[in-house]
């Protein structure tokens, strides 16, 4: 991952003429460079002495043709006048496809794809969907299979990006307003709806720029252990795929295929565990909001706020404005979070590891990679962990794994996956500490359960089948 996802663009390298290059780089406006996602700025735009040296919109603008200071004036001005949600997601989704086109770290670009490579990830689809009927009862979840660019992952991801992070931003908005005394926020009126829609701007540049970032690293619409694309769309994305086994030392059909098959598992849970995305999100947004803002923080950038300085507010949300609550409430709610994620990640890498491993040679070591992968931090990870305080990391993967797999010993592949039928019938955290004891404990059995249930529905039926029969006999008799 980037080690600057969320920045507006790379630090200045370091002048090799020490504080004084600093000093000089600074009033050339050599931090602002064409990584800037605002795109309002470009290197050494104006020197020492230029008009406006001192002004960081003359920075910014100075060195613009007419029709790009237009534009950049028309990009400031939406930013300033946005009246909507906590995020601006407009602004989101153009520095997401701008962040895109610069490509990535390596320097490769995004591009369509084509039709080999469409062709190879539906049959990769297919072919895993097959081998996956042999390793779960949940049948298939792909009703297509696509290939998607960079560019199409961030289109198809946005509107659940957006479910997970309104929750804390709208929390941020309101903070905006909250820092100041009540009987300043009446007169300060008009600077709480510029620092809101700033804020707004602000939080959707960020989510924009680190969505950009992920699109250059995912591998398909599963990544993180949620599901982000559309239902019933298994997507890979082959640029991503090739940079993914570039250095392992693995065919390209095999990687290709390792991949479709935990997509293809993913979707198949939650094609057909109906509460599972929900219980997900739920998980997600029930620790979000016990997470609070840094008020000391944010009092301070609202006291130093200057209009024409914008980038403080940024740089507050960069350094991280969120602290989680030391509360038995909060502890519950990211153990909560940390163990479905384990689960829904654990059963996908046991099932997988089981359809892969007699087929594949290269499934241990593939199985392994993905592993350290997502213990190691997963391509959100840094994404929730700067902008809401929230890793999304499964750190009990392996465990999760290992009883998923016992499960399958001791009660077949039925037994185990009709554990997913209610989230009540799941592991819970102290399952994955004992999980012997979890998977050789006596069942509940529930079919016996709903025939008893079935038996208490039917009983007000049959009285009144008694009382009707006793009637029409007691008709037949003449008596009352």
């Amino acid at each position: 991952m980037s080690d600057t996802p969320f920045g507006f663009g790379l630090p200045p390298e370091e002048p090799e003429d020490g504080d004084e290059g600093k000093k000089k780089d600074q009033q050339s406006g050599g931090g602002l460079g064409p990584a800037n996602p605002f795109g309002f700025g470009t290197p050494g735009a104006g020197g020492p002495g230029a008009p406006g040296a001192d002004n960081p919109f003359a920075v910014m603008f100075g060195s613009l043709n007419p029709t790009d200071l237009g534009a950049a004036f028309q990009q400031l001005g939406q930013m300033l006048s946005y009246e909507g949600g906590p995020v601006n997601w407009d602004m989101a989704k153009q520095i997401a496809r701008q962040t895109v086109s610069q490509g990535t770290s390596d320097g490769v670009k995004d591009a369509s794809v084509g039709p080999s490579d469409r062709t190879a990830v539906e049959e990769a689809v297919r072919l895993a969907d097959l081998w996956l009927d042999d390793a779960t009862s949940l049948p298939s979840g792909s009703g297509s299979a696509v290939a998607w660019s960079r560019a199409e992952w961030v289109e198809a991801t946005l509107p659940a990006w957006q479910e997970l992070v309104d929750p804390v931003a709208e929390r941020v908005g309101a903070a905006m307003g909250d820092v100041l005394p009540e009987e300043m926020q009446a007169m300060a009126g008009p600077l709480i709806g510029m620092m809101r829609s700033m804020g707004g701007a602000m939080f959707g540049t960020q989510i924009g720029q680190a969505v950009g970032v992920l699109a250059g690293e995912v591998v398909g619409s599963t990544d993180i252990g949620l599901p982000l694309g559309p239902v019933g769309r298994a997507a890979l994305l082959p640029a991503n795929i090739e940079a993914f086994g570039k250095d392992l030392g693995v065919p390209k059909e095999e990687v290709r295929l390792y991949l479709a098959l935990r997509e293809a598992a993913h979707q198949r849970l939650f094609a057909h565990v109906p509460w599972l995305r929900s219980h997900l999100f739920g998980a997600v947004d029930g620790y979000a909001r016990g997470i609070k803002v840094d008020t000391a923080k944010l009092e301070d950038v609202v006291g130093q706020f200057d209009p024409q300085n914008p980038e403080q507010l940024q740089d507050a949300l960069q350094q991280g404005m969120f602290q989680p609550e030391d509360t038995p409430e909060q502890k519950a709610a990211l153990a909560r979070l940390e163990t479905a994620l384990a689960l829904v990640e654990g059963w996908v890498d046991a099932v997988v590891h089981a359809a892969a491993k007699p087929r594949l040679s290269s499934a241990d070591a593939l199985r392994e990679t993905l592993r350290r992968r997502r213990a190691t931090g997963g391509p959100a990870e840094q994404t929730f962990a700067t902008l809401i305080g929230l890793e999304l990391r499964p750190r009990r993967l392996r465990d999760a794994s290992r009883l998923w797999a016992s499960l399958t010993d001791a009660r077949g592949v039925d037994g185990r996956d009709g554990l997913w039928a209610h989230p009540d019938m799941l592991p819970t955290a102290g399952d994955l500490d004992d999980p012997d004891g979890f998977v050789h404990r006596e069942q509940l059995d529930f079919s016996e359960l709903d025939k008893m249930l079935g038996e208490a529905a039917q009983k007000p039926d049959l009285h009144k089948k008694d009382l009707r029969k006793k009637d029409d006999e007691a008709e037949g008799d003449g008596t009352e």
